[in-house]
């Protein structure tokens, strides 16, 4: 039998429709099809699917967003267009079977016993010999040859011009051509389970039954009956968030504009999630501890859920997909950093928001996570930094020893530095800037620091804040420190002490010029004097950035690295005093002067200098909080399931037969060639060339015909 990539002929009268037909059932048209499918999934593999809208239009821009959009590449598995090809690869496939099932039939059970002598001698496998025995003596010897090594045989005898010759013919291997159908008919039962599994169904329901996509909000039992599917829906995949210590009983179905609600026919009840962690932080295992509740009979089955090993009840598999917050209860401590800003104390739910006022100014504080756990990498903290000494990168450190590929010269120093917060602060124009918190100080570079971490898009890494923690442990020096900054009267006194300090007793005129400096110096640094920045530059606010502009402006070129020393050591003393000075306000006592002091004053100068720039008034510091978790369970009712299994099954099969399994077909006429003689001619065809082919030829010609191999 030979494969056509011609399809299906039929007598109609309408020629549009035999053309239609021959196109469906053609392998032209199947392998195309193919072909769009394998572009598809790779599109689906390579692009995330079913993210947030705002995702795509970081990563490709407005425009491409949406024209991806448009082309639903980011639902691609659910697309129309994607459906529609999977039914016409269903039909195209179908009706290919149809047109070669009665050929490979016939072809299986025929022997072509009736083919000329002539057209044997036509094969490349060929062979002539004279036998010393009757036509009907050496076909029945050849015959019981074949039959003793696996080849099935049939006898033909047949007048020729010599008498009466003997046709042998035998063939192995024609399950090949169930091979062929195996394959074809799994390509079918995948897409059929495909269709059965996919939004098919739930489309339909969509189309011809009045179900709408919900976009609003609230509670899911006030969701009205047309957003909803039936528990007897025959298939769906949905997400079921569970909180510990909760119940819920109705899925998420994600649509592209909205979502629809699966009620299910039990309740799952989370009683506890667990998770374990590598020391790199990953999660080793994730599993959950969960009741169902059947709604009918009212069954309370116990089971424990996993990945990998779901658990499954009336027909719907229950996976473990992953792990959220559940709801978790924050309390945060607010922290000037910049402008005016008082302390106080605020406390959320993540998932929530609260309002914060400061006159006409509203911001929206959202509470986005909570993570319990981050381990950083601290090795080679020191080469890290590079030009920026300030530069805190901890996670690239570690993504950077991320995959497959094994690193054994990577020196790695782990460590869980605790509890992370993260937060938008969105202002009344919609505008938000997301922050990342870390509740403990972490020691970076030997020196002990809150971190506090901040972006303006999810594109961007987030960039972070280091303030010092003081000889308590605690961000309160460096907050004591920032609001006598601020303090037009607590630097007025800072300055006539720094003064008193550097200049010996009786020196008045000494004294008020460097009183002057220092006012000029900590004046600038703290913002209260206006500095002008370069054209083009942004405003300069204060810190040391307002110090080496007014260098630049005021002192000539070769004059300046002399003058900037002079000037940046009266500023660390002026802020020395500074920090005395906000330290008997508190009552406590002054600091000494130590490399514990200097080196706290030398990250303080550096933090009050960036915290210029920080793009809120305030930053709010973790101070406790209750985890509570939440297990996302994928729940899906997938009857075609099995049918893709069963096509998985026919494809290795088919595939196997087709590849190890070669189709071969012998012929021997043996005519009259005198008394007790015959002349033999022997040819043999194979589906495929091989050197197999070759050698089993050569052994039958020697066993069948008498001749040396």
């Amino acid at each position: 039998m030979t494969v056509s990539t011609q399809g299906l002929q039929i007598r109609t009268g309408s020629r549009f429709a035999s053309q239609l037909v021959e196109l469906l059932s053609s392998m032209r048209f199947a392998i195309s099809l193919l072909t769009v499918i394998c572009i598809a999934s790779v599109i689906g593999t390579v692009v995330k699917q079913h993210e947030p809208l705002n995702n795509y239009v970081n990563q490709f821009g407005p425009f491409w967003s949406d024209v991806f959009g448009s082309a639903r590449l980011f639902t691609v598995y659910s697309a129309w267009w994607f459906l529609l090809i999977l039914a016409f690869l269903v039909v195209s496939t179908s009706l290919c079977i149809a047109r070669n099932t009665p050929k490979i039939l016939v072809d299986f059970k025929a022997y072509k016993e009736n083919i000329r002598e002539q057209s044997l001698k036509a094969f490349p496998h060929r062979a002539e010999g004279a036998l010393p025995e009757t036509p009907e003596s050496a076909a029945n010897r050849i015959g019981q040859t074949l039959l003793g090594s696996g080849w099935k045989v049939k006898l033909q005898s047949r007048e020729s011009a010599g008498g009466t010759g003997w046709m042998v013919a035998a063939k192995a291997g024609s399950t090949n051509k169930i091979g062929y159908l195996a394959a074809h008919s799994a390509i079918v039962l995948v897409c059929l389970g495909g269709l059965l599994d996919g939004d098919l169904v739930v489309r339909a329901q969509m189309w011809f039954n009045g179900k709408t996509p919900f976009t609003g909000g609230g509670l899911i039992a006030d969701v009205a009956p047309q957003h909803r599917l039936s528990p007897s829906n025959p298939t769906f995949r949905g997400n079921l968030l569970v909180t510990e210590g909760t119940t819920a009983g109705t899925a998420i179905l994600a649509q592209s504009d909205g979502v629809l609600l699966q009620d299910l026919p039990f309740s799952v009840e989370l009683k506890k999630f667990i998770v374990e962690y590598y020391d790199t932080g990953m999660p080793r295992l994730f599993a959950s501890d969960i009741v169902i509740h059947d709604h009918e009979t009212g069954e309370k089955k116990e089971t424990r859920v996993e990945v990998n090993h779901p658990a499954s009840h009336r027909g719907i598999n229950i996976y473990q997909s992953s792990f959220d917050d559940g709801g978790s209860r924050v309390n945060l401590q607010a922290v000037p950093i910049n402008g005016p800003a008082k302390a106080f104390e605020v406390s959320g739910v993540i998932g929530g928001t609260s309002a914060l006022s400061n006159g006409d100014h509203k911001l929206t504080l959202e509470y986005t996570g909570l993570r319990v756990i981050n381990v950083e990498n601290f090795a080679n903290q020191g080469e890290a930094s590079g030009t920026d000494v300030r530069k805190v990168d901890l996670r690239s450190s570690i993504e950077s020893r991320l995959g497959s590929g094994h690193k054994p010269g990577a020196e790695k120093t782990l460590r869980n530095v605790g509890p992370s917060f993260s937060y938008k602060l969105r202002d009344a124009a919609g505008q938000a800037v997301e922050y990342n918190n870390y509740m403990l100080p972490m020691e970076i570079d030997g020196s002990r620091m809150f971190l506090f971490g901040m972006r303006e898009t999810p594109s961007e890494p987030f960039r972070y804040l280091r303030i010092p923690a003081d000889d308590q442990d605690s961000i309160d020096g460096f907050v004591r420190l920032r609001a006598a900054l601020v303090d037009p009267a607590l630097r007025e006194l800072a300055v006539r002490r720094y003064a008193v300090s550097a200049v010996e007793a009786g020196r008045t005129e000494l004294s008020d010029a460097l009183q002057a400096s220092a006012g000029r110096a900590i004046g600038l640094f703290a913002g209260a004097e206006a500095t002008e920045a370069p054209a083009g530059d942004p405003p300069i606010k204060g810190g040391l950035q307002a110090v080496s502009a007014f260098l630049e402006s005021n002192v000539p070129e070769a004059e300046r690295e002399r003058a900037s020393d002079v000037l940046v050591r009266i500023l660390n003393g002026t802020l020395f005093e500074l920090l005395q000075v906000s330290r008997e306000r508190a009552g406590l006592q002054p600091l000494e002067r130590s490399d514990a002091t200097q080196q706290f004053m030398t990250h303080a100068v550096m933090s009050l200098s960036d915290a210029f720039y920080y793009p809120a008034p305030m930053t709010f510091q973790l101070k406790d909080f209750e985890h509570v978790q939440a297990s996302v369970f994928q729940v899906a009712r997938a009857p075609g399931q099995s049918i893709v299994y069963l096509g998985c099954v026919l494809l290795i099969l088919g595939v196997f037969v087709m590849l190890y399994v070669r189709e071969r077909r012998v012929w021997v006429w043996l005519s009259p060639a005198g008394a007790g003689h015959s002349q033999a001619t022997m040819a043999l065809s194979s589906n495929r060339k091989t050197m197999e082919a070759d050698q089993e030829f050569e052994v039958l010609k020697s066993q069948l015909l008498k001749v040396p191999s």
